[in-house]
């Protein structure tokens, strides 16, 4: 079992930052890509980021490219997802998942584990 758990969510203004983390316990976090969706009020869950194992690779959903970076410690077994230009259209519940895998999946149904997710709310 993995557990995980997101932190960093908030309340920002349009054009602002915030930086999610994901903290994970349980197996060893480096045998797990990591992969960050969200989840909009009446929305389908989206795939907004994922990266390999070792951190050398990164994929991104089109909505946020060159907006946000996704990242990972392995020695502190977290990841990370820093989000700038914050746009009213980016507030949802974000989740982080983990999957056991070496590739870098962005299909809900190839991750493992789920974290309960973090608001996150982009006023105008």
């Amino acid at each position: 079992q993995v557990q995980l758990a997101e932190s960093g969510g908030g309340l920002v203004q349009a054009g602002g930052s915030l930086r999610l983390s994901c903290a994970a316990s349980g197996r060893t976090f480096i045998n797990y890509a990591m992969g960050w969706f969200r989840q909009a009020p009446g929305k389908e869950r989206e795939f907004v980021a994922a990266i390999s194992r070792g951190g050398g690779s990164t994929y991104y959903g089109d909505s946020v490219k060159g907006r946000f970076t996704i990242s990972r410690d392995n020695a502190k077994a977290t990841a990370y997802l820093q989000m700038n230009s914050l746009k009213p259209e980016d507030t949802a519940v974000y989740s982080c998942a983990a999957a056991a895998l070496a590739s870098v999946p962005m299909i809900q149904s190839s991750y493992d584990y789920w974290g309960q997710g973090t608001q996150v709310t982009v006023s105008s």
